[in-house]
């Protein structure tokens, strides 16, 4: 569940940008009133689509949304040694913590409580455990055993890890944290913001997750596409969205094993990978929140939704189970 480990894309922009990865849109849909911006963040594909009344100055805007990519990349990477996150994860505690770290770790424990702990970021050593055991050669099929998973879950659990201001601590040694689930989400947000103050009145942003400012240039409803968790590349369903954001979570998303039958979805409850569903999409008003919900509720059971969409501000979310049936639950979206 690495953070930079790059994963599949769910999401496809059918907004006159096209997300790499996917199916290309005609020409014909592309806008002149856009400027884009194509490149990488967190260790995949990524896109920006914004529209100011001076381009030059959507260009320096731009700009600024790479560098703070950059920047919060050198806090929650996985794979930088010199990251915040590893330094935290590698010596159990981490004084003087970012400010962007304290304030999104504050919000893994409350999406923590609001799911019942199916959302927990201190799930890395699962992630490690796995990952170590299907890198040999005579890997188990089955996976690692029950004994070595039951000895992890001890070092899994929200409630260990302690958060301050100028602070930050595990609880037991040996802990860990992977913000996979929740920071695409958070630099998204952060990048529409960005965008959103310096005047830009109509944005689609996709770092991991997709998020809306305002409505296309032409006024119409961004249009995003999200692909078949099943069949990588089949646009399954088509949203419209404004003012919102999307992510997807999804079985197919990063596999351990060949036969895919353990993935980056764990339980922090059982040790196990989810298997409830082949993949939840979430609308939401931001993308950490849809980011946050969509890990969480391929976890959970559908009864529990809408408890979960409507106390997270107002939400909706698709589920798709394993033989390719959908289901739609909503929140409260006023």
């Amino acid at each position: 569940m690495g953070l930079l480990l790059s994963r599949r894309r769910f999401l496809n922009l059918a907004a006159g940008v096209a997300a790499m990865g996917l199916m290309p849109l005609p020409a014909s849909m592309a806008s002149p009133l856009l400027r884009r911006w194509r490149g990488a963040a967190l260790g995949g594909p990524a896109s920006i689509a914004v529209h100011h009344p001076n381009p030059e100055e959507a260009d320096r805007l731009i700009e600024r949304c790479v560098a703070e990519i950059g920047r919060l990349e050198s806090i929650f990477s996985l794979y930088r040694p010199d990251s915040a996150l590893c330094r935290l994860n590698r010596e159990g505690h981490l004084d003087g913590p970012p400010s962007d770290l304290v304030v999104l770790l504050s919000d893994c424990v409350r999406f923590s409580r609001l799911t019942g702990g199916a959302f927990d970021v201190t799930v890395q050593p699962l992630w490690q455990l796995y990952a170590d055991h299907f890198s040999r050669a005579d890997a188990a099929a089955e996976g690692p055993g029950r004994n070595a998973v039951e000895r992890v879950l001890d070092l899994v659990g929200y409630d260990g890890l302690l958060i301050e201001a100028d602070r930050v601590v595990f609880a037991k040694k040996g802990m860990a944290i992977t913000l996979n689930g929740i920071a695409q989400g958070f630099i998204t947000d952060r990048i529409a913001e960005i965008l959103r103050s310096g005047g830009c009145d109509s944005v689609l942003a996709d770092l991991g997750e997709i998020r809306a400012v305002g409505t296309h240039p032409n006024g119409r409803a961004w249009q995003v596409g999200l692909t078949d968790p099943r069949e990588t590349g089949r646009i399954a369903r088509k949203l419209d969205i404004k003012d919102q954001a999307v992510a997807t979570s999804a079985a197919t998303g990063f596999q351990f094993d060949p036969n895919g039958r353990f993935y980056h979805l764990l339980d922090p409850a059982t040790g196990t990978s989810a298997g409830r569903y082949a993949g939840v999409s979430v609308v939401a008003h931001d993308a950490t929140t849809a980011d946050a919900l969509s890990t969480a509720l391929t976890l959970m059971p559908m009864t529990e939704a809408d408890r979960v969409l409507s106390a997270a501000g107002g939400s909706m979310a698709l589920f798709t189970g394993p033989d390719g049936t959908t289901q739609t639950r909503k929140g409260d979206l006023s």
